[in-house]
């Protein structure tokens, strides 16, 4: 079930592609950009696909090449069209041109997710040929480039974007625990722009431990938060200094979320339709909304994109199946009998094209494909990767065993407080 699931969602990375730039589609609604988290997710994929024998290593290497070559050469500077600057790139480009799109912000922490797929696609083509040396060159080459102590602007911690007409955005990664740690440990292990490891202690002052349905865990109501960083960083067994004042590490954490996750389902204390057991997985995604409608005789608020979390919402009963596949490697007692429950009770086929939808909504009255109320249309890529990468996580470790290996990942952990584990002393 779960080689079906993740060899048919690896499509989305074979197909939503420019065949010039390798720029991968945010999602697949036909005039989409560019998402260059997307990308990053794509060139972790390509490397799973090698080694399920769903593409060749040859393809692999020419669709990485492609993607590499394009973030070098492309424009990095302050201009609104540019496609970077500073070694950090726009959250979204043009398919076609490769430029900013949407007006949106250079990221920080897209660019870390970019940067994640860079870094074990270098650590993974090893080998003697021209192109796989040109490969680690490139991959050396775009990470070390990354002025990270530009993004501080002046403060402890890093700011999450910057627009040329108006310069830095206010908020900064300081306000409790998220997908951050994969950001802060490329900015503390950068050789050429480091932070300093005070950075990621200020971030990580600010993280909220609390008790629900009598599991004590770092706070985070958002699945995706307890996963992405995940994706690539192994933390079984690594403890900084706020793991080892509260006795866990981060992948217990992540797996004691997935199970407050399902008791939220089991409660269900707004009593939307199908929540239970085998019906969860709250996180950022599309909804039906915005609409307020009065259903069953109880007035409801849906909403449009939202990170969606548990327990204390947003919730408005919009399930994601792809979160609950990224937490396979955390809690797989509790995630393969749910991904069995939505494929043949739910009719979410893991056959059809590109897999699982992305999300449904099970109390929205809609008319539609599925008996089981609104169902998202397209498939998007941040939705898609994790799904690829965790379920191979499960199976071989592929990806962590890659990373494990990265120079820059391992001195930054080690600077930011990390010891144990596979990290040693």
């Amino acid at each position: 079930m779960l080689a079906g699931l993740q060899r048919v969602t690896f499509e989305y990375f074979r197909n939503e592609v420019n065949p010039q730039t390798g720029l991968i589609a945010d999602k697949d609604q036909p005039g989409a950009p560019s998402s260059i988290a997307a990308v990053g997710l794509g060139l972790s994929a390509y490397i799973v696909a090698v080694e399920r024998a769903l593409l060749s290593r040859a393809d692999a290497v020419e669709r990485t090449l492609r993607i590499l070559r394009f973030l070098n050469s492309s424009r990095q500077g302050p201009e609104a069209d540019a496609t970077g600057y500073k070694g950090f790139y726009y959250h979204f480009l043009d398919m076609q041109t490769g430029r900013r799109a949407s007006d949106s912000e250079l990221s920080t922490v897209d660019t870390a997710i970019l940067l994640a797929g860079v870094l074990t696609a270098g650590g993974y083509f090893t080998g003697d040929s021209t192109d796989e040396i040109e490969i680690r060159a490139l991959a050396d080459h775009l990470y070390r480039r990354v002025d990270w102590t530009w993004a501080l602007n002046g403060g402890a911690t890093i700011c999450h974007g910057w627009r040329p007409e108006s310069g830095f955005l206010t908020y900064r990664w300081d306000r409790g625990y998220s997908e951050a740690i994969m950001l802060y440990t490329l900015a503390i292990g950068s050789p050429t722009y480091p932070i300093g490891p005070d950075s990621y202690r200020a971030w990580t002052s600010t993280f909220e431990w609390r008790k629900i349905y009598d599991v004590e865990y770092l706070y985070a109501g958002p699945l995706f938060i307890h996963q992405l960083s995940h994706l690539w960083l192994d933390f079984r067994g690594i403890r900084d200094d706020f793991n080892r004042r509260t006795g866990i590490d981060y992948f217990e954490n992540s797996r004691r979320a997935t199970h407050v996750q399902r008791q939220y389902g089991i409660a269900n204390p707004l009593g939307f339709a199908h929540y239970g057991e085998h019906c969860w997985g709250f996180t950022a995604s599309s909804g039906p909304g915005p609409a307020v409608l009065t259903v069953n005789g109880v007035r409801r608020t849906f909403y449009d994109y939202v990170a969606r979390g548990a327990p204390f919402g947003p919730d408005d009963g919009t399930v994601a199946p792809w979160a609950v596949v990224a937490s396979l490697p955390f809690a797989p007692e509790i995630v393969i009998d749910t991904i069995r429950h939505a494929i043949e009770r739910l009719n979410l086929k893991d056959d059809r094209r590109y897999g699982f939808e992305a999300s449904y909504n099970p109390t929205y009255p809609a008319h539609g494909r599925n008996p089981h109320g609104w169902v998202s249309p397209w498939r998007v890529g941040m939705n898609q990767g994790p799904i690829v990468l965790m379920i191979e996580n499960f199976r071989s470790e592929c990806i962590w065993k890659i990373i494990r290996e990265c120079p820059y990942i391992v001195d930054g952990l080690r600077r930011a407080g990390f010891r144990d584990g596979w990290l040693g002393r």
